[in-house]
């Protein structure tokens, strides 16, 4: 506040000795110059901030860079606030009625001030809980997508679209962590016992396969899967796809894919059965210690 008031005092002596500063003219100068003077000591935070996170590396950056975009948002928020205050009084309101003028602030404080405070303390804490991290796979309230920035009022995700989700911190209820970046989508196709059909049925697979990331690339985080042969207890060989999709987006696989392709192999193999052709979402297995 001091150094705000020593800036004012100063402003208005240089500008005496120019413009009246109780000229509408010398007002309008005082308020431009606040305005500019503002705005670029925000870009100069924005560029410092940026700079500091990039100057660090390692396993906290993720954590740095959500903890230094909230504190610079609540930063900016506080400079532009000044900032206002400090025109309104060089037009003759005093700062004391700017703060606690019911006309002007009393409606923010009833309707607007106690969500601040929420998302605030919220973003605080999903940051402290190591719950959402910049760079993150998450799925929040419901929606899926990578954490792009936490600022004092939003998380900010993107989606498999591409469009960007602002989700308000206090409304933030249900949170999904997906450590590996992606969910794993597998695809088990039992194999035939007789080599001849099998040779057949790989290549029948391996084109469907290729139509699903030529048809569907927004789901897929990788768009060419991986592939293996497994065998099971039973005697029953089967070949494993493995596709890395993003949350919530496995219908396609599931339905058209699936029917797609055990309507090809139904075409070379009458006695190919539907229950042949499986779909299962695996998760992350914990190492235990």
């Amino acid at each position: 506040m001091d150094v705000l008031n020593s800036l004012l005092i100063y402003l208005n002596i240089t500008i005496k000795g120019v413009i009246d500063p109780d000229s509408v003219l010398g007002r309008i100068i005082i308020i431009l110059i606040i305005s500019v003077g503002a705005h670029i000591i925000v870009i100069v935070i924005r560029k410092i901030s940026r700079f500091f996170v990039k100057s660090v590396s390692g396993k906290s950056i993720a954590r740095l860079t959500s903890v230094t975009g909230l504190l610079t948002s609540i930063l900016i928020f506080i400079i532009y606030f000044l900032a206002l205050g400090y025109i309104l009084k060089s037009v003759g309101i005093s700062l004391t009625a700017y703060v606690a003028s019911a006309s002007i602030i009393g409606l923010a404080v009833g309707f607007g001030s106690q969500g601040i405070v929420q998302d605030v303390v919220t973003g605080f804490t999903l940051i402290i809980s190591n719950l959402i991290d910049v760079g993150r796979m998450v799925e929040i309230n419901g929606q899926a997508g990578i954490v792009k920035s936490i600022s004092m009022r939003f998380v900010v995700i993107r989606n498999a679209m591409g469009a960007e989700v602002h989700i308000p911190n206090r409304n933030i209820s249900v949170v999904i962590n997906y450590t590996k970046g992606y969910v794993d989508c597998n695809i088990d196709v039992i194999l035939p016992e007789k080599a001849g059909e099998m040779t057949e049925l790989n290549d029948l697979i391996n084109k469907h396969v290729k139509s699903v990331y030529e048809r569907y690339p927004n789901i897929l985080i990788e768009s060419k899967p991986k592939e293996k042969i497994l065998k099971t207890s039973a005697g029953k060989q089967l070949k494993r796809i493995m596709f890395k999709i993003w949350p919530g987006r496995g219908t396609p696989i599931e339905n058209t894919f699936r029917q797609e392709l055990f309507q090809s192999i139904k075409a070379i193999d009458s006695s190919y059965a539907d229950w042949m052709i499986s779909v299962n979402y695996e998760i992350e297995k914990e190492k235990i210690k």
